[in-house]
């Protein structure tokens, strides 16, 4: 179950990237569970990861990697299983996440340092590593730029859909491409950004810069989605620029820039809703902005508070605009010295909550006409200031408990 068509753009091929898919049987056999991308040399690559404190191996060696790595002089290679996660696994694990760094060397005559693996499925499991290195020649071979459809489709897990975005834009007269692909429907809030994200373009980007870029991006769009309140220990989001392009090197002070890092950013927050609109058992889309805060943490802790309240979650799967639970949690979220007097509350256009109390004109008929939507927006306004945040989430429904449950089965 998802909102919304969740159809796939028709990806623009971006040269210097290479995607290849296999199925090397690690959870299920005849599924798509190995992806391999491939950045030519002169390119760069940065990237964000879980917090979590359990992080994964393959994020300890991806981290450990990247900050290795020798901008705009090597090939690089990121290799992705589904079906097991490899975290909690201990040395055993790390073992396991570098022999599949050495798997990918040794097909191509590269270091170790240079190849970045992810990992992705159930945790506390142990690598299958003899089905990941009998496919290994299988996902080499399939390598080609315009392979975004199948490796989207590669790194899905409890997915119902495969999730992308393309997008050609201007710069200096030159053609730029961006593509990107996600994957996540639950244990969503990621603390960093989404559970696997890989976003490249043909654009020549500095590394300091590309460090930048996926920092703040992440953080406006990634860090800015929840379904469960989950943080996964095996997030990534990797933003890949080659360098290919004839188009001039990016930097801030272009004309243009504006206009790239806008695209840019518009990939990200289209893969980052595209992992709501797919959250387990997900039958809305909720928008939930705080307005007329003090501070942005007001905001977001604010935001939050009404996205995870399974209240008000239940109520809205049920599509019943029960008000008084968004009121509530409001009263709880850490705010201090909250002037009740001078908060509004909105379902959609349709004004709730006038002064801390329920709208003289607020009737149960136009409440209800909102909640049935499939995509729903519920704005607190504090009275407190001019900071104005955005949070993404779901509904939570009988198939969410159903999904979790049988997770492992």
């Amino acid at each position: 179950m998802a909102v919304g068509t969740g159809t796939m753009p028709n990806f623009f091929p971006i040269e210097g990237i290479r995607l290849g898919v296999a199925e090397a049987g690690i959870k299920t056999e005849g599924r798509k569970d190995l992806v391999l991308i491939e950045m030519a040399s002169g390119g760069t690559c940065s990237g964000v990861f879980t917090q979590n404190v359990f992080c994964a191996a393959p994020v300890v060696i991806c981290k450990k990697n990247l900050s290795q790595l020798d901008s705009h002089s090597l090939p690089s290679y990121l290799l992705i299983n589904t079906g097991n996660a490899n975290a909690g696994t201990g040395q055993q694990g790390m073992d396991d996440a570098l022999s599949c760094c050495r798997f990918i060397a040794t097909t191509f005559d590269v270091d170790s340092t240079q190849v970045f693996p992810f990992s992705t499925g159930v945790i506390g499991e142990k690598l299958p590593i003899d089905r990941i290195e009998l496919g290994i020649p299988s996902v080499a071979k399939d390598l080609k730029n315009d392979n975004w459809q199948n490796a989207a489709e590669g790194i899905l897990t409890t997915d119902t859909r495969p999730k992308g975005a393309s997008i050609q834009i201007e710069y200096s007269g030159h053609r730029l491409t961006i593509n990107g692909i996600s994957k996540g429907s639950g244990m969503i809030k990621p603390n960093m950004a989404t559970m696997l994200a890989f976003v490249g373009t043909d654009a020549s980007i500095s590394k300091p810069l590309l460090d930048k870029m996926v920092r703040e991006l992440a953080e406006l769009s990634f860090n800015r989605i929840t379904v469960d309140g989950d943080t996964s220990t095996n997030d990534a989001c990797m933003l890949l620029a080659s360098g290919k392009s004839p188009a001039p090197e990016i930097t801030e002070d272009h004309p243009d820039f504006p206009a790239f890092k806008s695209a840019l950013q518009s990939v990200f927050i289209e893969l980052a809703q595209a992992i709501v609109r797919d959250g387990e058992g997900a039958t809305k889309f909720v928008t939930v902005s705080v307005e007329q805060s003090s501070d942005s943490k007001e905001a977001l802790d604010t935001a939050y508070t009404i996205a995870h309240s399974p209240l008000i979650k239940t109520a809205l799967f049920a599509s019943d605009p029960n008000w008084g639970r968004i009121l509530a949690a409001l009263g709880r979220a850490p705010i201090e010295g909250l002037d009740l007097t001078k908060v509004d509350i909105f379902l959609g256009s349709v004004r709730i909550v006038h002064k801390g109390e329920k709208c003289s004109k607020y009737t149960e008929e136009a409440g209800q006409k909102v909640v049935d939507l499939d995509e729903i927006s519920i704005v607190i306004q504090l009275g407190r200031g001019e900071v104005n945040e955005t949070v993404w989430t779901t509904d939570l429904s009988h198939d969410y408990v159903t999904i979790n449950a049988e997770y492992r089965t």
